[in-house]
């Protein structure tokens, strides 16, 4: 039964061109139906904070452009038109096939297409990215199976300290850029090279080709990247490393240094080092702020809601709770989240100090999220953690809003981060900098 939504905020599979965009001189090729690109990078480059197009995204992606004659006949010539031109005009070093949904449903042979070309020595991969396989997120794990499945061999040696991380998916979270910068340098104060496949000076086809020599794989999130990792050590037997939360603020950062330390076998004596060098830092910065945190002329929010998806949802929430000493309404999860992790990431919402919990909640629906936060009556200010579409329903609740998640048309993004002692301090800033706001 089809379910409708109201402010949907989360884009479909074929959205997955954002995800081959934010790999260096990789270029995505659509197989699909006129317009299909074009509104998704309108809307998930506006929508993401103002991200623009990159390298080969926006009007540069190159298209088959699929019409009705292609439903009857087919549109595998075109498509093998396509990249043959594409090849020619295009300079990238990496090129990844993407379907909509009406190759997906005629049944364009696409493998073969691109079995081709790979035979030629041509790096290019396929992911059948069909609207109706799911949403973004399912989109982005799809190209990293395809890359894993076609692309990658086996490497004589694993290099040392290396380690792959799958965290932020590009654009569908809108701080990935920052927060993956954030998270290379972390690892690399206690002594890891994290190979992140994504953003500027990532290393483009090198850092992929280097994904099998690497010691473990890393996945800082719920579930997402979860797949890939057991695809990776199933064909190269690399072992993985799950962290289920985003570390944000200095409890949680520290917690996961040392979670992977050990994971690591690093030198306890050179994470504890690191760390506390960190926590100098930050809580010196909080500290600051306390003369301000605990006035109550500017009626200071005490009770929170998130709408996010899943990654950030339970990441801000250890932050508001651990670092901030806020309080957990209800929480809610917006990406399409498959069953079998849904029990799992409510249980991390109980892991809070003191026997706190929240409510949790999936839904992709404005209006249901929307009914359910007006039953609660909140009789300080009210702090909403979401997206655009969450303005109102924070005025109407007069509670004071920032948006954190997709879409985002109010804010620019650049390289922000609210990930680790730097990103626990800016989202701190960020939050009562927009009440400061609204009480001048």
């Amino acid at each position: 039964m089809s379910e409708l939504l109201q402010e949907p905020r989360h884009f479909c599979a074929l959205g997955a061109q954002q995800t081959v965009i934010a790999i260096e001189r990789a270029i995505p090729i659509v197989h699909a139906g006129p317009g299909c690109s074009a509104k998704l990078t309108t809307a998930m480059s506006s929508c993401g904070g103002q991200q623009g197009s990159g390298y080969t995204g926006g009007d540069a992606i190159p298209c088959s452009n699929l019409v009705e004659n292609d439903v009857v006949f087919g549109g595998e010539k075109k498509l093998r038109r396509l990249i043959e031109g594409t090849l020619k005009v295009m300079d990238g070093d990496f090129f990844v096939v993407l379907t909509g949904c009406i190759s997906d449903i005629v049944g364009d042979d696409v493998g073969r297409v691109v079995k081709d070309f790979t035979e030629k020595g041509i790096p290019i991969v396929y992911a059948e990215t069909g609207g109706f396989k799911g949403d973004a997120y399912k989109g982005h794990e799809l190209v990293l199976e395809a890359i894993i499945q076609q692309y990658l061999k086996p490497v004589p040696e694993k290099k040392s300290r290396l380690v792959n991380v799958f965290a932020s998916a590009p654009n569908h979270d809108p701080f990935w850029e920052g927060d993956l910068n954030e998270i290379k340098k972390l690892l690399g104060s206690i002594g890891l090279k994290a190979n992140i496949l994504f953003g500027h000076n990532s290393g483009g086809i090198n850092a992929i080709k280097d994904i099998p020599a690497a010691e473990f794989n890393l996945v800082i999130s719920p579930w997402l990247g979860l797949r890939p990792a057991e695809m990776l050590k199933e064909k190269f037997n690399t072992p993985y490393l799950h962290y289920p939360v985003l570390p944000i603020g200095g409890v949680e950062t520290s917690k996961f240094l040392r979670t992977v330390g050990k994971f690591a076998n690093i030198d306890t004596d050179l994470v504890e080092k690191v760390i506390k060098e960190y926590e100098d830092e930050y809580f010196y910065y909080l500290a600051r702020s306390a003369d301000f945190l605990i006035q109550s002329r500017f009626d200071l929010p005490k009770k929170f809601f998130i709408i996010n998806d899943a990654s950030y949802t339970l990441g801000i929430s250890k932050f508001l709770v651990n670092d901030l000493g806020l309080l957990p309404v209800h929480q809610f999860i917006t990406e399409d989240v498959p069953e079998k992790f849904k029990k799992g990431i409510k249980e991390n919402f109980k892991d809070f100090p003191l026997g706190i919990s929240t409510d949790v909640t999936f839904s992709q629906d404005g209006w249901y999220i929307n009914e359910q936060i007006e039953k609660y009556n909140i009789n300080t200010t009210p702090l909403i953690l979401g997206s655009s579409w969450d303005m109102d329903i924070a005025n109407e609740i007069n509670g004071l809003h920032l948006s954190v998640g997709l879409p985002i048309s109010d804010r620019l993004i650049l390289n922000h981060t609210y990930v680790g002692y730097r990103g626990g301090l800016n989202l701190t800033e960020d939050i009562y900098s927009k009440l400061l706001s609204k009480h001048n």
